[in-house]
């Protein structure tokens, strides 16, 4: 799917470049649908729904830790 995308956004470079900037914009779009859509499939999870673990903030020690009120 990444190939997908990466194909789309060259054709619209590409399209562009040949003065054909409907077509292009076009492409453009396509590629920006795929990466969203590409987005959404890789951080889909059946368990826990939709969710980013790499932004997920836990407070677990706080109320161990030593110093702190």
């Amino acid at each position: 799917m990444m190939t997908i995308t990466f194909a789309l956004l060259v054709a619209a470079f590409v399209l562009r470049l040949l003065d054909l900037p409907r077509a292009a914009a076009v492409s453009l779009s396509l590629s920006a649908a795929f990466t969203i859509g590409l987005f959404l499939w890789e951080i889909y999870s059946p368990d826990d729904g939709f969710r980013m673990p790499w932004l997920q903030v836990e407070l677990r020690h706080a109320a161990a830790a030593p110093g702190h009120a």
